[in-house]
């Protein structure tokens, strides 16, 4: 928000220089986003009078003007500006004059035309932005006095970031209240008073919908003078704030909205057709507004309207057919109050952001209306005379908004703020603040006045107490507590590690919902789960689930029907079983993946995933633990699970989790049509660490052996390689498989696998003849336990 620092000083008026207000602005939570002064460097620029301006000889554009300034001979100026014509009066600087652009001034020939300084538009100045043309002052300007001293300047000009929930500081009055309370000086501020009425006109309204405008306030003004123009010191406070002035009647809508807060809107009262009706939009209907922007209205949208329809897009803009013109004669003003949940939105949902809208959705006084409108009426008789009919104010008082009563306790604001205030100073700050406050006995009952609508809580208050106290005279204390060193267990792997592994293996991780579909959960489980809610947000979200993979399947299902084709998701959880007297829950880690194994590239073929990619992956995981050697794969039947692609994870015998290929009916309940492998781990049971142990390292070198036998298709590798590791266990190290073979020579249900021996001693170099012998006997061991034989 800008405004002028005179205008603010009309209200508070503390013994600090601009820079000052601007520190104490900021210190009150309104950033000081920047401070101008006007005015500075114009001491040689005075107040002139144009008494002749003729067509330059050599130049179309150029005009040669005689120029008056009060005293002595007049002087000529060679001024380009179209609007530079005689009987107007207008800032002119002089020869050895530097404006504040940088420029210095110095006789000069402009075409063959001797110019003795320059007429100046605002941009010259540095009052505002204009350059087409020069500055009009009015015509009872003093020719030849300064133009400092005629305009009132220098003056600060400044730029307040406002916070969204201090609705009440968008206004001259509220920050005004602000200062005051933050410098200890009086709010005074100019008096408005209550206009009498000098006739008895007034204006139907019809509050049809009061919910949606609990007040409108208005007035009529008869007999306004058309010629009448709104005077510097007005135009000027709304050149500083950013305003344009237009219109006496519209200059002072904007006036009053930013002296007070309270945004105003003025009809032509000549144009209204019947009585003004405040009330929601129907379908259908059409606005044309002030900009000439026709907008097909929302049936959320608050207007104003009369017998002809919607006037005005109620608390955002009003419409064309009603707009105030310069032929208006008859006026009637408008100040209503829109609450902000009717408000919220609506500006942004026409693409419109308005300086009424701004401030409504934000919150605006709802007793400000009738002052308002008294502020109003007493500047436009001034300006323009006319006869004004009674304040007219339509209220439904329990619909407008109460300012509940809040507690501050003494021992709250001291632990929140760190320092001990005495009882007399937070009962000056708060009742400096304009809060109406009661000493109780744990602290103060306040009520925050109408226009506090930020005031709802405690911690409220105290940030109020800090602002006004001064964030700067609180003292930084570090804070001291008790940290003590818990256990660290190095026999569980820690989650965070777990998947930070699967993130790197290209996973990703999701949260679902603990309450799924009954039918769902049935067909993972393949159980009828007792744990059903009582109260279940729906009907698909009505049972706890007792697998994870219910959830990720159904997430799986949304990203496929996104045109997602590679799918790979990671879930942290519980799984919910037993009965709703003896419920049991189990923290597991559940993946699933779908799609390509590798994503898309140019060096290589796409390829399916499959059982053994996700099994490595199994793998990868448990190898965190530092005990792989204690985790077997068995051949499994889950519900959930194609069988032939499914296996049991177990931990020395004990089952820790579940892998496989989803079988296709449960792929299909999710309308998934690809191949999906998921797997599920008891997290405590498998993620367990083994802690780290020393063992001595044979000196002596390995030797292998390889060997291919035939065996039954269903005899799995595990076992075939704990045979051969317990055919000789004191020097067999390892048992690799490095090939598995079907096909021609090998007989339908066999197959032929390769494996590769590892021996060691640790007390001696092996020979040949112990090599033989060990692989001899693992031979032995695969014939008497799966009927193998050696394939030649």
């Amino acid at each position: 928000m800008k405004f002028a620092e005179s205008w603010l000083r009309e209200w508070v008026n503390p013994d600090l220089d601009a820079q000052g207000i601007g520190e104490r602005l900021t210190m009150a939570g309104h950033e000081l986003d920047s401070l101008t002064i006007e005015g500075q460097g114009l001491d040689g620029v005075v107040v002139a009078e144009v008494l002749e301006a003729v067509p330059h000889p050599d130049a179309d554009r150029l005009r040669v003007c005689t120029v008056s300034l009060g005293t002595g001979a007049p002087v000529q100026i060679v001024c380009g500006a179209p609007n530079a014509r005689a009987g107007i009066k207008s800032p002119l600087a002089s020869p050895g004059t530097t404006l504040p652009n940088g420029v210095k001034l110095r006789k000069a020939k402009i075409r063959g035309v001797e110019s003795m300084g320059m007429l100046c538009s605002a941009i010259e100045l540095g009052l505002g932005d204009e350059s087409d043309g020069i500055i009009e002052l009015p015509a009872d300007a003093l020719v030849g006095q300064s133009l400092n001293e005629y305009l009132g300047l220098p003056d600060a000009v400044f730029d307040v970031d406002l916070t969204p929930n201090r609705g009440d500081c968008f206004s001259i009055l509220g920050l005004a209240r602000d200062l005051s309370a933050q410098t200890g000086t009086e709010l005074q501020g100019p008096s408005i008073v209550s206009i009498a009425a000098s006739s008895d006109a007034g204006y139907p309204v019809e509050q049809i919908e009061p919910e949606a405008c609990p007040r409108f306030a208005g007035r009529v003004i008869r007999g306004i003078d058309t010629s009448a123009k709104s005077p510097l010191w007005l135009t000027e406070r709304l050149r500083k704030s950013g305003v344009r002035a237009i219109h006496p009647v519209v200059d002072i809508t904007n006036y009053v909205m930013l002296e007070l807060g309270q945004p105003l809107h003025a009809y032509d009262l000549d144009k209204l057709q019947g009585p003004i009706r405040p009330r929601f939009a129907k379908p259908g209907e059409r606005l044309v507004l002030l900009d000439e922007r026709e907008l097909a209205l929302n049936p959320d949208t608050v207007v104003v309207t009369d017998d002809s329809g919607p006037i005005g897009l109620a608390g955002i803009m009003g419409g064309l057919s009603t707009a105030v013109s310069d032929n208006t004669q008859n006026v009637f003003f408008e100040a209503a109050f829109w609450p902000q949940d009717v408000m919220a939105g609506r500006a942004r949902s026409y693409g419109m952001h308005t300086d009424a809208s701004m401030r409504f959705e934000r919150g605006v006084d709802p007793e400000l209306a009738p002052r308002a409108i008294e502020r109003a009426s007493e500047l436009l008789l001034a300006i323009t005379g006319g006869a004004a009919g009674p304040l007219q104010d339509e209220v439904q008082r329990d619909l407008l908004p109460q300012r509940p009563e809040v507690m501050l306790r003494r021992k709250r604001l001291r632990q929140v703020l760190g320092v001990e205030l005495n009882d007399d100073t937070v009962t000056q700050i708060l009742r400096d603040l304009h809060l109406n406050v009661t000493a109780v006995d744990s602290g103060w009952s306040v009520t925050p006045p109408s226009f506090r609508f930020d005031i709802v809580i405690e911690e409220d208050l105290i940030e109020e107490v800090a602002r006004v106290y001064g964030y700067d005279r609180i003292d930084e204390a570090t804070a001291i507590t008790t940290t003590p060193l818990r256990a660290v267990s190095e026999t569980q792997i820690k989650p965070d590690r777990v998947a930070d592994a699967l993130v790197a293996r290209d996973y990703q991780e999701v949260i679902t919902w603990s309450f799924v579909d009954a039918a769902a959960d049935q067909l993972v489980t393949g159980n009828v789960t007792p744990l059903v809610l009582s109260n279940p947000i729906s009907s698909a979200m009505s049972v706890m689930r007792g697998s994870l993979w219910t959830g990720m399947l159904q997430a799986a299902a949304n990203n496929v029907a996104r045109q997602q084709d590679r799918v790979r998701l990671f879930e942290t959880g519980k799984s919910y079983h037993g009965t709703l007297e003896n419920t049991r829950e189990v923290r597991r880690i559940s993946g699933l993946v779908l799609g390509p194994l590798l994503p898309e590239q140019w060096s290589i073929k796409p390829q399916p995933v499959d059982f053994f990619a996700v099994k490595g992956d199994v793998e990868a995981l448990l190898s965190t633990t530092g005990d792989r050697e204690s985790f077997t794969f068995d051949v499994l039947q889950h519900p959930a699970l194609q069988p032939g692609q499914a296996a049991v994870l177990r931990r020395n015998g004990e089952q820790v989790g579940v892998l496989g290929k989803i079988h296709p009916a449960v792929a299909k309940h999710f309308d998934i049509k690809k191949d999906i492998y998921a797997f599920e781990l008891d997290a405590d049971a498998a993620f367990a660490a083994r802690l780290p142990s020393a063992a001595a390292i044979s000196r002596y070198p390995a030797i292998r052996r390889d060997l291919a036998i035939v065996v039954a298709e269903q005899v799995s590798a595990a076992q075939i390689q704990a045979a051969v590791a317990a055919a000789a266990p004191a020097l067999v190290r390892a048992v690799r498989i490095f090939d598995v073979y079907r096909g021609p020579g090998i007989e339908a249900g066999l197959k032929s696998v390769a494996l590769g021996l590892i021996l060691q001693e640790t007390s001696r170099t092996l020979t040949d003849a112990d090599a033989d012998s060990v692989t001899a006997a693992a031979v032995t061991k695969l014939q008497q336990e799966f009927g193998a034989e050696l394939r030649e």
